[in-house]
């Protein structure tokens, strides 16, 4: 690479949709020096509803590699690869394996990864494909601690190192708002109701199904005023059950799934709480952008998430598939306003101290350039 040459990184993940991974690869992208580095993002399906953003600041590339025998020789993504000829590939969670692989085979430099999740416990095959990987990779990232222990003592083989670069959130963007009653309206939310809402993508491993069950708690207890409301926003193979259990419940009116928006950032001000009910979580992007909205947050304490909130909001975690203790957090939350208002207000000072979006790209920054 000459002195006036840009650092070419590629990025490579399953698709472009509007899930949390998918939207730090946007923010990467985005923040990027431009006159030290060209971004390009190559996808191994469609490009995906996220996909209009990206392109402004990232040439986009697609492979469909869907035959069974790409995992042993990934022939069109070491094409690819070799078309493009990057300095960097940067590889996401869910395309480890095989972008490593062909990443190797075409010549890459430099190879990066980033878990961005795990499920608990690991899979096995996932253990063995991904410690494999590893070994191929200059610089494994894991986005929290705990996700990096448990990267270091189940992957097969054992990875030397990995490292943590915590998620960041754009602080401008997400940022407390008043309630927009017109928005209200356009959601079907009774002016007063208290809403409680999380932004996701519907997948098991965010037990949406406890979410509801302790919605189900809740509702049947409630006192006088108007019940509260379950907002979900997101989609993802879980989307048909979980709207069977809504019907199910007679939740309807109650509990709304109102599919991919991309507004997210308009979103958080009707919120009263934001809540996860993961099994598992690397550093949600969900919670810090509620956070960083000024949002309430009352989430399980499994993953990244107690890290995020830190001493100052850990009463406001609980315990993963204990739907009773949820439906309870939500309550106390619910009937004590002001103490939610100043939770919310910490949560905000947290993420603007801790998880700035320019400090985790500045990371990667150096990471690209061998520099850390």
């Amino acid at each position: 690479m000459t002195a006036r040459e840009r650092l070419k990184v590629l990025h490579v993940v399953h698709r472009l949709d509007l899930g949390g991974l998918e939207r730090m690869v946007g923010a990467i992208v985005r923040l990027l020096d431009a006159d030290r580095f060209e971004s390009h993002v190559l996808t191994l399906s469609e490009f995906g509803r996220m996909s209009e953003g990206v392109d402004a600041y990232a040439e986009l590339h697609r492979v469909a590699s869907r035959r069974r025998w790409s995992m042993l020789w990934p022939a069109g993504l070491i094409r690819a690869m070799r078309a493009i000829d990057p300095h960097v590939v940067h590889t996401h969670s869910g395309v480890w394996y095989k972008a490593s692989f062909a990443a190797r085979q075409a010549g890459v430099p430099r190879l990066v990864h980033t878990d961005h999740g795990r499920h608990f416990p690991d899979r096995w095959k996932a253990r063995l494909l991904d410690g494999v990987a590893a070994r191929r990779t200059d610089v494994v990232v894991a986005v929290s601690e705990v996700l990096r222990r448990q990267m270091t003592e189940t992957l097969i083989p054992r990875p030397r190192d990995i490292r943590v670069v915590v998620n960041g959130v754009d602080t401008e963007r997400y940022r407390p708002r008043d309630a927009n009653g017109a928005l209200r309206a356009e959601l079907g939310l009774e002016a007063r109701a208290p809403v409680i809402g999380s932004i996701g993508r519907l997948d098991a491993i965010k037990a949406y199904d406890v979410m509801i069950e302790a919605f189900v708690t809740l509702r049947a207890t409630w006192g006088e005023g108007p019940k509260p409301v379950l907002l979900l926003v997101g989609d993802g193979p879980e989307g048909a059950r979980l709207a069977g259990l809504i019907e199910r419940h007679g939740l309807r009116d109650a509990a709304r799934l109102t599919g991919w928006r991309k507004d997210v950032d308009r979103l958080y001000a009707v919120f009263d709480l934001f809540t996860l009910s993961s099994w598992s979580e690397g550093t949600s992007l969900g919670l810090l952008e509620a956070m960083s909205s000024g949002v309430c947050p009352i989430v399980t304490a499994v993953g990244g998430s107690p890290a995020v909130l830190g001493e100052r909001l850990r009463h406001r975690l609980v315990r993963p598939g204990d739907a009773t203790a949820l439906a309870a957090a939500w309550r106390v939350a619910l009937s004590q306003p002001d103490k939610r208002k100043s939770d919310g207000v910490a949560a905000r000072e947290r993420v603007e101290q801790a998880f700035g979006l320019r400090t985790m790209v500045a990371q990667y920054e150096r990471i690209y350039t061998g520099e850390s």
